[in-house]
């Protein structure tokens, strides 16, 4: 077969296999070849979400929905008005995959389980002909003087194509884009984003597992602030909040080296003054009950039994008996208990980077580069990255898409 007549796609995750679908259906005649170096496709798939995949978001205004990527926004504009959130769903159910929608926003299959989407896509490649290698990755592309590209693959074997799509994942080490690089494309420095906190106080560390359902989070001398569910874990802090937090702020906490204090106002709508009027209110209608044992504003019982033994009031103290400095301290720690991060984890479900292929190198109407005619991008080897809930499957779903019609019509 001439290289005409063949396109090939690197990398067997979300985008790659969105976009060897797109093609193949679209180019029947073609051959469409879609190589995984490992020896399984859609990992991150059938691990995300703990192991039910969120698929995408309830966001279906596209303008909305590019706010949600803190590399990336602009260039997604574009995409996400011909492909974006209730596309994926319909595309899913269309092929008989129905998804919900949680309390949260984030949609997953409605069987809870990310075999159900690795099954539908695996299914749809096998029935338009994409050809499936695992175990086999491309070492080395040049371009054709006449168009097109030589490749030379892992297994020592070489083959030439017409057009070659990028969708290798997530630059998290810089030699992860040096095909990109070979090829004439620059890459942004790769640093991680979606990472969890380590924060060694060790009234925390008596925590673990506890969740509060909505906290403010914030870091002093920036404009990082988000709010919404913190998790207590055994080595800190993780949960939503913590997670968009560390998006939005990957390159500037790269740049404090993952060592910065944290301030966390557990009680959002509670101000110092709603707060000292709850004390007094305490004061009048349960005198004789115990502070520790009485929460604030719904906040969980081992996390305001910690604040109140924080803030140096007894054990025994009850609300008759609160001295005003405690409750000073108390409601200090309310609105503004400052703890020191001194490190961070990858959070597994996501293990998003940001950084990869400088954004303004690729045509976002067709995701083909600008520097090296019938090559293309899709995923998270671009600088493009969301924020936890669905948002990173997206781009996904959308470049990838994009990119295999285009490489299908040209």
């Amino acid at each position: 077969m001439s290289s005409s007549e063949r396109i090939v796609i690197a990398g067997g995750g979300a985008a790659g296999f969105f976009a060897a679908i797109a093609c193949a259906e679209a180019v029947p005649h073609k051959e469409v070849w879609l190589l995984e170096k490992g020896s399984q496709f859609l990992t991150k798939v059938r691990i995300s979400g703990g192991g039910r995949c969120n698929v995408t978001h309830a966001c279906f205004e596209p303008r909305t929905l590019t706010t949600r990527y803190p590399r990336g926004e602009r260039a997604l504009i574009s995409p996400f008005h011909r492909f974006q959130a209730k596309d994926t769903v319909a595309w899913f159910e269309q092929r008989g995959v129905r998804l919900k929608t949680e309390r949260d926003g984030r949609m997953f299959p409605t069987t809870d389980s990310s075999e159900t989407i690795i099954t539908c896509l695996l299914r749809e490649a096998e029935r338009v002909g994409v050809r499936l290698f695992t175990k086999r990755s491309i070492e080395r592309a040049a371009r054709r003087e006449g168009g097109g590209f030589d490749l030379t693959l892992s297994d020592g074997g070489s083959v030439t194509c017409d057009r070659l799509l990028l969708a290798t994942g997530g630059c998290r080490t810089a030699s992860a884009g040096k095909l990109a690089e070979s090829l004439g494309h620059t890459i942004e420095t790769p640093v991680p984003s979606l990472f969890t906190f380590h924060v060694d106080s060790p009234w925390l560390r008596e925590l673990p597992g506890l969740a509060v359902e909505d906290a403010e989070v914030s870091i002093p001398g920036t404009k990082l602030r988000e709010r919404g569910p913190v998790l207590v874990t055994h080595w800190g802090l993780s949960g939503p909040a913590i997670l968009r937090l560390s998006a939005w702020g990957a390159r500037i906490l790269e740049g404090m080296q993952y060592q910065f204090p944290l301030h966390i106002q557990w009680l959002p709508d509670f101000n110092a003054e709603r707060i000292a009027e709850e004390f007094q209110q305490r004061r009048s209608s349960q005198p004789g009950k115990l502070v520790a044992n009485s929460p604030i504003g719904g906040l969980p019982a081992r996390l305001s039994e910690q604040l109140v033994k924080l803030a140096g009031i007894a054990p025994d103290t009850r609300w008759t008996t609160l001295p005003r400095p405690g409750a000073q301290t108390l409601t200090t720690l309310l609105t503004r208990t400052e703890l020191p991060v001194t490190g961070k984890s990858l959070n597994k479900d996501e293990f998003v980077t940001c950084g990869g292929v400088r954004l303004k190198e690729v045509d976002f109407k067709t995701m083909e580069s600008r520097v090296c005619p019938g090559l293309y991008f899709a995923g998270e080897l671009l600088d493009i990255d969301g924020i936890t809930g669905g948002f990173n499957f997206q781009a996904a779903w959308t470049t990838g898409w994009i990119a295999g019609n285009a490489m299908a019509e040209n």
